[in-house]
């Protein structure tokens, strides 16, 4: 099979373990934009083409993306539509990672009657946890509980909110910030974030989950009919959930996101020494009895091509990487709107960009 070029818009945290992924394996020709001469910086190899560009610029978008097998959005979600138009404009396949529920109804929107694929929310959550959850949930004739949990930490918790940033601020915000969909005793329902809390310990480590928004991706409109209950949270240490209240909700930071950005941005640290947990549980009638089946996972940072990177870093490149491979060998949909869960677990872990979460 030919070298196949691909556009990757965002150069940041994310979008370098993806240029590393993709342009490492000698498939892919790697062209990456971003507006911040700094990440081009980052992300410079042999091989690899940077484009200094605004890329929230349709006409700029327009003359880049014709040539291009694939367009991947490494972005903030606001950007999302943009970068989805160009893609469908330009004939090119759409990948992101986003988990804003909004911009990928749009993406939705634009992928009806598309000659190419639009595979929206490829990440860990949204991502990953929804091939997880769907392959388990096929395993029962019916289906009571779908239980999906997933934390990015850090190793070594030293602050009160015993959190150090891994990704992007915006998206973290945001999941903290919007409705979240669950299904409740059947029905589709919107939930409050940071609410739902829970307890629990997985490898003698005691964890606290809560409601947070994006992280279920299309797996409610999936599975809706086939389930009793359905759910998403994230996982944090014990005690970070009640100061994150305290300044979404109390002091109104919520509603002055900026702010709340600068704040997290410049008293939290990031940190590479991290570790994403992914935790799901299905329940219900196989075989005849009532019955439970569960998936855990713990992935650490790692050492790649020479240099260390996060887990966060990992798990989310290696789940775009993984869909752009799919996709490229047939294995998904090649036109129109694609759903995380239509990829088969099996096949997923099995690929070399997947195997970093087996």
């Amino acid at each position: 099979m030919a070298v196949t070029k691909v556009l990757l818009l965002g150069g940041g945290k994310i979008g370098a373990m993806i240029t590393e992924m993709l342009a490492g394996c000698g498939d892919y020709a790697v062209t990456v934009a971003d507006r911040d001469p700094r990440a081009l910086e980052r992300v410079a190899r042999a091989g690899i083409a940077a484009r200094a560009i605004d890329v929230a610029d349709p006409s700029v978008l327009a003359g880049l993306v014709p040539g291009h097998w694939a367009v991947l959005s490494a972005c903030p979600y606001t950007l999302t539509p943009v970068i989805a138009e160009a893609a469908r404009a330009g004939g090119a396949h759409y990948f992101d990672l986003t988990e804003d529920v909004g911009s990928t109804r749009h993406v939705k929107e634009l992928a009806k009657d598309a000659d190419t694929a639009f595979v929206p929310q490829c990440g860990l959550a949204p991502g990953f946890i929804s091939i997880v959850a769907h392959d388990l949930a096929q395993r029962f004739e019916t289906v009571h509980n779908v239980h999906m949990r997933v934390g990015a930490l850090p190793l070594y918790p030293s602050n009160k909110l015993k959190y150090n940033l891994t990704w992007s601020t915006d998206g973290l915000i945001n999941e903290y910030c919007n409705p979240c969909e669950a299904i409740v005793d059947g029905e589709l329902r919107e939930v409050m974030p940071l609410e739902g809390d829970e307890d629990f310990a997985l490898d003698g480590i005691a964890y606290e989950g809560f409601n947070t928004s994006g992280g279920l991706g299309t797996l409610c409109e999936t599975l809706q009919g086939r389930v009793r209950n359905l759910d998403y949270k994230t996982v944090r240490y014990p005690g970070h959930r009640e100061i994150i209240r305290l300044l979404i909700r109390d002091l109104r930071l919520g509603e002055r996101r900026h702010i709340l950005k600068d704040v997290l941005e410049t008293a939290v640290p990031m940190t590479l020494q991290d570790v994403v947990l992914v935790f799901v549980t299905v329940s219900g009638i196989r075989d005849g009895q009532l019955s439970q089946e569960s998936f855990a996972k713990k992935v650490y940072a790692k050492e790649i091509a020479g240099r260390t990177w996060s887990a966060i870093q990992v798990t989310t490149a290696a789940g775009i990487c993984a869909m752009v491979d799919l996709t490229r060998a047939a294995s998904l949909p090649q036109h129109g709107f694609v759903r995380q869960e239509q990829a088969r677990l099996d096949d997923f872990l099995a690929n070399r960009f997947g195997r970093h979460y087996a």
